[in-house]
């Protein structure tokens, strides 16, 4: 077996393979994790774990809170064969399209670069999964932490073994929408132009002038025919068969990377219901949205669904439907930089007892995102998810900030409660192009009345930030299509996970979540429940930081 990284285990690698049985598919590194357990077995075809949820029921009683702790068994079951798997993308020659597809190139096929700093190796450095860790344990003799991709806890996906295609109003060709984008350094578009320029152009897209700026209309020359969104619907579903058939694939996953759509209508009787959805799209009605008509194309083919952007693709109808099919999907939009620190600064002051009194975000950026940004309706949708990712974090705390009124109106202040002044700013200056530069203010009480104020500026390249989020979004969510579980005390058949995969909430500003169900937008709560999920499917706790071991005697 090739080399592995520390286990910690006390097993010598040749005898692992008593405890894993080979790979069903060949892979380009041993499975290299075996967990010793009665909780966790091996075969051929599954990883099968045992877990116990944890909890606890909380009822207020005349001031007093009652705690009931619970505990309930399930069990997982992790299909090891990893899916032949190909990526969609809906603006597939915006920046993000373009920059992800040369840089799976310049990876696949080792392309290294000269920059002004020197030679520039292809790496995965931003994606979670490629280029961060997870703490197994402690080794038995040095008792110090052992770490090891995350991308290595389950059979997962390698980026490079993507096939890459997607739809686009532009019909631009690859190697040229490289160039468009002036995301890239010059030395590695000039290496990778060959390589993209054999994938072609875009598949013709759907273009609705309503929902997307008007200042986007020079690019729209590459469309599907016609107005008939019901045609539309078909075609579309057409080329995801034809992509999945063309290049032998076990799964496709559909993802949005395109423009910033303005918010639809929720419409009772238009997009409310499932059934009512599917005939507004064949009555081609003016509230169905480009990218809600391809997360129903992706449902009805039975393929997994995710948006990269703020606007409401997921209406309840939506939702419904991908309940109804068993279908996957997830969103919203992607969290990069300013609002991934935002979820991580505003955690930090509340955790604190410092109490933010207002937050207020500046962003300029100069690529065709911000272009589009810069008419009123987008923007709203990006001002919609970009406001709410404080808000857990103001609910949890009752001492800072007054909760609302039960019985309130609804949209009223008494009803929402206490909550810092929220004020977002985005402005196109085409000079910066895709290097996006953010500026936030902190406005916060502090002890018997002070003030704190804090400043900071962040200046991103945004697509860079982006392309490994929309892989590590892609790489889990066909991970999370080979899961399934059952309850343990009920010895009921295993089924796969709910429709709406929250578990992809570390990378999207706006999670999308099961209805009736609190959204979380705490970063570190984001990360340490994927971290908690994977490790369950193996069969081991989640990580505890108590590190009881150096407390006591």
């Amino acid at each position: 077996m090739a080399p592995s990284y520390s286990s910690g285990l006390n097993t010598p690698e040749s005898e692992l393979e008593s405890i894993i049985p080979p790979h069903p598919t060949s892979a380009r590194r041993p499975y290299s994790i075996a967990v010793q357990s009665e909780n966790t077995s091996y075969s051929d075809e599954y990883i099968t774990s045992k877990f116990t949820h944890r909890g606890a029921e909380v009822v207020v009683q005349d001031g007093q809170y009652l705690v009931k702790p619970t505990a309930k068994p399930f069990e997982f079951q992790t299909n090891r064969k990893v899916s032949k798997t190909g990526l969609l993308m809906i603006g597939l020659g915006g920046n993000n399209g373009s920059t992800l597809c040369a840089a799976v190139l310049a990876n696949r096929h080792n392309i290294v670069w000269h920059t002004k700093e020197g030679v520039q190796q292809p790496n995965y450095i931003g994606s979670m999964l490629r280029a961060s860790t997870v703490r197994l344990g402690a080794d038995p003799v040095t008792g110090k932490d052992v770490h090891v991709p995350v991308s290595d806890v389950l059979p997962m996906v390698h980026p490079n073994d993507l096939v890459l295609g997607g739809w686009d109003i532009s019909g631009l060709p690859l190697d040229q929408a490289m160039k468009r984008a002036q995301v890239l350094n010059y030395d590695l578009q000039r290496q990778v132009a060959p390589f993209m320029a054999e994938l072609g152009k875009p598949l013709p897209s759907i273009y609705y002038p309503d929902f997307i700026a008007a200042n986007q209309e020079a690019r729209a020359d590459n469309l599907i025919p016609g107005t008939d969104k019901q045609a539309h619907l078909e075609h579309i579903r057409a080329d995801i068969r034809k992509f999945k058939k063309d290049n032998d694939l076990d799964r496709v996953v559909v993802f949005w990377t395109a423009n910033t759509e303005r918010y639809s209508d929720i419409i009772p009787g238009v997009n409310d219901t499932a059934d009512n959805l599917l005939a507004a799209i064949k009555s081609s009605h003016s509230e169905v949205s480009p990218s809600t008509l391809f997360a129903v194309a992706a449902i009805l083919e039975g393929e997994p669904f995710v948006n990269g952007a703020p606007q409401n693709t997921f209406v309840p109808g939506v939702v419904e439907l991908a309940e109804r099919e068993k279908s996957f999907i997830g969103g919203d939009d992607l969290k990069t930089g300013q609002t991934k620190l935002k979820s991580v600064f505003a955690e930090f002051l509340v955790n604190a007892g410092i109490k933010p009194l207002s937050i207020a975000s500046y962003n300029h950026l100069g690529n065709n995102d911000g272009h589009n940004l810069s008419a009123e309706r987008q923007f709203k949708s990006k001002e919609i998810s970009k406001s709410s990712v404080v808000d857990d974090m103001v609910a949890a705390n009752a001492l800072l900030y007054k909760p609302g009124k039960a019985g309130a109106a609804k949209g009223t202040k008494e009803a929402k409660g206490e909550h810092p002044d929220h004020v977002i700013v985005i402005k196109y200056i085409p000079a910066v192009g895709d290097s996006k530069r953010a500026i936030d203010e902190y406005y916060s009480e502090i002890f018997c009345g002070g003030r704190s104020t804090i400043n900071i500026f962040n200046e991103c390249e945004d697509s860079l930030l982006a392309t490994p989020l929309i892989l590590d979004l892609t790489i889990l969510t066909e991970l999370l299509t080979r899961v399934k579980y059952r309850d343990a005390s009920a010895s009921d058949e295993f089924k796969p996970l709910y429709s709406v995969l929250s578990l992809l909430s570390y990378m999207l500003k706006a999670p999308l979540v099961k209805p009736g169900t609190d959204v979380v937008n705490s970063l570190n709560r984001q990360r340490n429940a994927l971290e908690a999920f994977l490790k369950a499917c193996i069969g081991l706790e989640g990580s505890s930081d108590l590190l009881l071991e150096t407390r006591i005697w």
